[in-house]
């Protein structure tokens, strides 16, 4: 069946580069797609696949009921894009003038059209269901997922799916991992309130400057001296803010930054130690610190037993060196709250390739994908859930070294 599957996917190749180029020239920003779910609900539609819109606000569900009853496998993929200028000359440039697809969510889209039309074509060899979760706003917390699994997205679940098409990995590598994949991603926000005053005349104010300075120096002994140096964490000051004029003293300053970490009990720490080295820093001064610390998404923890199996099938299925298990990640993903629900596994699509503009990391203004990863990322998909379906493991051992690398695809030009 896989291997009938991939020839399936092969001849659709064009379709999804069509797919995705429509997508990249009208992107839309989280919590305002309208045209992406219509598009995405009208083309499964056109393959037979059984449509739910509206799914959390803005999500698409689809649903093909095998031949066979059995497991209920999900695969997702994201469609939202980000409030960045299109700089390519390619052309499917961004038609919106501020908005961009810079991360692959259009890429996702694709992928997941092509696996539902191949999939809905053999639904009668399906021992089982297959979900296709076509998720809004994965951007911006509080994300999408969250309100997806809460109106149902996830009801009946076995097992899940998802990748991310990664300009970090030469295209055509999968990277798998098992465990922690990717970081609980958390923000704050540090106000300093001090007493203002005349540049010349510093010993009659609280320079909320010189606290501020201070501050973004302390703030790195956190990880570098309280956190387990065996635990990961990163704490970010990006934004300092303070004074208006060369000669006041800024009576306010604000520090805003970010922090990543994996282990829950890390998370909580740094999060104290910030509040309790702002607060001092500050008073040291005869100053006042507010802190506003905000929780934004869970760390992507994939299972280790579903993990496994994939990349055993990937091997099997697939050129095993392209196969590689990768480092965790400090970027942040919400399809961490389905494997909070569901036992799955989240992994990597390489698809940076500098010959043909693929150079640039995500979130760029040239940011690229090598489309033929959309391929190599349909088949992985279609792999892990007929594998997660048939758990005999019958099919896989059936299309043993079928998917052919990507180096035998031919680039569609730009």
């Amino acid at each position: 069946m896989l291997k009938d599957l991939y020839a399936a996917l092969d001849g659709l190749f064009g379709e999804m580069v069509a797919w995705r180029r429509h997508l990249h020239r009208h992107p839309e920003l989280s919590f305002h797609e309208e045209a992406t779910p219509a598009f995405v609900a009208e083309t499964l539609r056109s393959f037979g696949v059984s449509v739910r819109t509206g799914v959390g606000g803005r999500g698409v569900v689809g649903r093909i009921e095998g031949g066979r009853p059995g497991r209920t496998v999900a695969l997702r993929a994201d469609f939202d894009a980000l409030p960045i200028q299109d700089e390519k000359s390619v052309s499917y440039r961004s038609t919106v003038p501020g908005v961009m697809h810079a991360c692959g969510h259009d890429g996702h889209t694709a992928t997941l059209l092509a696996v539902a039309k191949v999939l809905a074509a053999r639904r009668a060899d399906l021992p089982g269901t297959v979900v296709l979760i076509h998720q809004f706003a994965e951007e911006v917390a509080p994300g999408g997922a969250r309100p997806m699994i809460e109106d149902g997205a996830l009801d009946g679940v076995d097992v899940i799916f998802g990748t991310h098409l990664w300009a970090g990995l030469p295209v055509g590598v999968i990277g798998y991992r098992a465990g922690y994949a990717m970081a609980n991603v958390d923000a704050f926000t540090i106000e300093i309130v001090g007493r203002g005053g005349h540049g010349a005349a510093p010993h009659q104010t609280i320079d909320s400057l010189l606290i501020g300075a201070n501050l973004v120096v302390k703030l790195q002994q956190i990880v570098a001296r309280r956190v387990d140096p065996l635990k990961e964490a990163v704490v970010t000051v990006g934004t300092f803010h303070a004074g208006t004029a060369f000669n006041v003293i800024a009576e306010r300053a604000v520090l805003i930054g970010t922090v990543r970490t994996f282990d829950e009990a890390v998370r909580a720490q740094v999060e104290a130690e910030i509040r309790r080295l702002a607060e001092a820093e500050a008073a040291a001064f005869g100053a006042r610190a507010e802190v506003r610390y905000e929780r934004g998404y869970d760390a992507v923890h994939n299972d280790p037993a579903v993990t496994a199996r994939f990349a055993e099938a990937m091997r099997a299925v697939y050129d095993p060196a392209r196969v590689v298990e990768v480092p965790p990640s400090m970027g942040g993903e919400d399809f961490a709250y389905y494997l909070q629900k569901v036992p799955g596994t989240f992994f990597f699509t390489g698809a940076g390739n500098a010959g043909v503009g693929a150079e640039y990391p995500h979130h760029h203004p040239r940011f690229d994908i090598d489309e033929r990863a959309m391929l190599i990322a349909a088949k992985a998909l279609v792999t892990a859930a007929v594998d997660a379906l048939d758990e005999t493991g019958a099919a896989v051992a059936a299309a043993r070294g079928a998917l052919r690398p990507v180096d035998a695809l031919k680039h569609v030009q730009v």
